[in-house]
């Protein structure tokens, strides 16, 4: 098969790779119909996390089962899956209470932009629809197995309530899914922080009611403007970053919560200043698993359409290209089509 591999800063090729086979009896391996780059890909990309020797790329995908293991039951070849970034077996008492991504048995996925891919704990890991959906629903579909997955866990974690404020800092994909998932939540007034016109005019579509384009200092003080000088209720946190952060803390109000799930890169939380802040923090990698069915029903009723954050569509081949465009801030999300 073919599948992409990073090999230095920069350098992602698309190369001939082993097809890969059941290895345990939880196992399946699917044909891939759509994989795309994340955002959390660009970190190893432009040299901010070690790459050590060349590897293969991808955690995002919705594909078409080509074979199962011995144990799995849940899903049969032919059928249309989705699944999660994080692996889970669905049993064990993490997943019981609803923390897949903390499931004893979690594998995360890193193979998946290529042709084919094995899914470890294939059993409870992947959702199967009842059809093959339409063309136009598969990147909603696949968007749902990360960013939209994500953005939801994040508006959760903060704690958004109907009638509430919502603040999302970072307008990636997993930003603008978090406005999606606070509208879905209630939310009444959704501020999305954001510099960049066409990620402003998306935010706005799927329901911001404010755009704060200032950052830091200038950024906290114009949220502030707008919540009566207290802060927002809840704030999701969707970059990673120390800068990001702090103005995700210092723009909720007291007894608000922060929901953060960029993954964090150098960032330091104080904890005097948290303690007398009266602000919750809680993040960490999307249980996705937990909310897939509810998630899937949604993207196929036509309730939400979180595909919209792939404005770039390239053939698999053209990987690399991928990759450089959302450096480059000429796309806010590649989607790659084997």
């Amino acid at each position: 098969m073919r599948g992409a591999v990073i090999y230095a800063p920069g350098d992602v090729r698309f190369e001939t790779l082993d097809d890969p086979k059941i290895i345990d009896p939880t196992d399946a391996v699917i044909r891939t119909v759509a994989t795309c780059v994340c955002g959390s890909d660009l970190w190893p990309y432009r040299g901010a996390e070690p790459i050590g020797d060349p590897h293969p790329m991808g955690h995002e995908y919705v594909g078409i089962v080509e074979e199962v293991g011995s144990e799995v039951t849940n899903v049969r070849p032919g059928q249309f899956v989705v699944g999660s970034f994080a692996t889970s077996d669905n049993t064990c008492a993490n997943c019981r209470n609803g923390w897949q991504s903390s499931c004893l048995n979690r594998e995360f996925m890193s193979t998946c932009q290529a042709d084919y891919v094995r899914i470890p704990n294939a059993h409870g890991t992947l959702v199967a629809t009842d059809e093959h959906p339409d063309a136009e629903l598969v990147p909603s579909l696949l968007a749902v197995s990360d960013v939209m997955g994500t953005g939801w866990y994040a508006a959760l974690a903060a704690e958004v309530k109907p009638g509430s404020t919502a603040v999302v800092v970072g307008d990636g994909a997993v930003g603008l899914c978090g406005v999606i998932a606070a509208k879905e939540l209630g939310a009444e007034r959704i501020v999305a922080m954001s510099r960049h016109e066409s990620r402003q005019k998306l935010a706005l579509e799927f329901g911001a009611t404010d755009i704060v384009s200032e950052r830091g200092d200038e950024g906290i003080a114009r949220v502030k403007d707008l919540t009566g000088g207290i802060g927002a209720d809840s704030v999701l946190e969707c970059v990673g970053t120390a800068e990001s952060m702090r103005q995700a803390l210092h723009s909720t109000r007291p007894g608000g919560n922060v929901g953060f799930v960029g993954v964090p890169h150098d960032v330091a939380v104080d904890g005097q200043e948290l303690f007398f802040s009266h602000v919750g923090l809680r993040g960490g990698p999307a249980p996705v698993r937990r909310f897939l069915p509810d998630l899937i029903d949604r993207v196929l009723s036509g309730r939400i359409n979180p595909g919209k954050v792939f404005d770039l569509t390239l053939p698999l081949d053209q990987v690399a290209e991928g990759y450089r465009a959302m450096d480059e801030r000429r796309a806010v999300k590649t989607l790659l089509k084997p």
